[in-house]
């Protein structure tokens, strides 16, 4: 069985990858003391940096091709970046973006929202042709304030704007049924807007977490939040709602963040949290 493919109930989900990001600690988790990760250094690559897969996932639901989430996009202003990849990834999987019904974003930060649109003779045009894209009204109007654009939404001007004036982008708000099968819950803090996916099928629920979670260390330090966390406060207690229910039903998750393809279950043992990868 292909590692990039998990169901829920009847739904088949495929993880796809951009490629990854990679930080050093005191620059992502600029608030944690380099001691304190002595106790989790196995969450870390070899040079002591934490490492982002840059996942997007694919499902089909009620006739829907939905791809949730789309990368950093294009690596043109980038050559030598360890992105890019996600065109490549949906062909070696034999996905066309003509195949692609809706687009789903987590939220409006850079590395989710890449290849929404491709320049072309100085047009913005639609990578996914024959899609339509969706987004929380919040993330929306937090991607358009001022004080937020060059710090938090850098690449919202030219991944996410031009969607309303193509007519392509519709809102949700913060529950919103998708499909009978998958609904956005609001999962705020990293940014204001922020929402995982839930899917129901067949008597099994998974989540796509989106950015509540960016490494496995924070399972056993739930009240560590990153540099990339809007809110920070907000943040912690969504973490520690989200994975408190998740751990009580039993859920699946799809954490993209995570090392390749980002499914697993978030298990207990004596006590302490532990990332149980499938």
């Amino acid at each position: 069985m292909n590692k990039n493919v998990m169901t829920i109930g009847n739904i088949e989900i495929m993880s796809i990858s951009d490629g990854k990001l990679e930080f050093d600690i005191c620059e992502f988790f600029p608030d944690i003391p380099d001691e304190s990760w002595d106790q989790y250094r196995d969450h870390l690559t070899e040079e002591n940096k934490v490492s982002f897969n840059l996942a997007s996932y694919f499902l089909r639901s009620d006739g829907r091709n939905i791809l949730v989430d789309t990368g950093m996009g294009p690596r043109s202003r980038h050559p030598d970046a360890p992105w890019g990849e996600l065109m490549d990834d949906m062909k070696r999987n034999d996905i066309s973006p003509s195949d692609i019904d809706l687009v789903i974003m987590t939220h409006a930060h850079r590395d989710h929202i890449g290849w929404n649109l491709t320049q072309e003779n100085d047009r913005h045009v639609p990578t996914f042709p024959n899609a339509r894209y969706c987004l929380s009204y919040k993330d929306w109007e937090a991607c358009h304030n001022p004080d937020l654009i060059k710090e938090r939404f850098p690449n919202a001007e030219r991944c996410v704007w031009p969607l309303q004036e193509l007519g392509l982008i519709d809102f949700l708000d913060d529950e919103t049924s998708i499909t009978s099968e998958i609904k956005a819950i609001a999962t705020p803090g990293h940014t204001p807007g922020h929402v995982s996916i839930q899917i129901s099928s067949g008597g099994e629920t998974g989540i796509i977490l989106g950015d509540v979670l960016h490494n496995t260390a924070q399972l056993r330090e739930m009240d560590w939040s990153s540099r990339a966390d809007i809110d920070p406060d907000l943040a912690r207690q969504t973490r520690h709602s989200i994975v408190n229910i998740i751990e009580a039903n039993d859920y699946k998750v799809l954490a993209g963040h995570l090392p390749s393809p980002g499914f697993g279950k978030i298990m207990k043992l004596n006590g302490v949290r532990y990332w149980h990868g499938f």
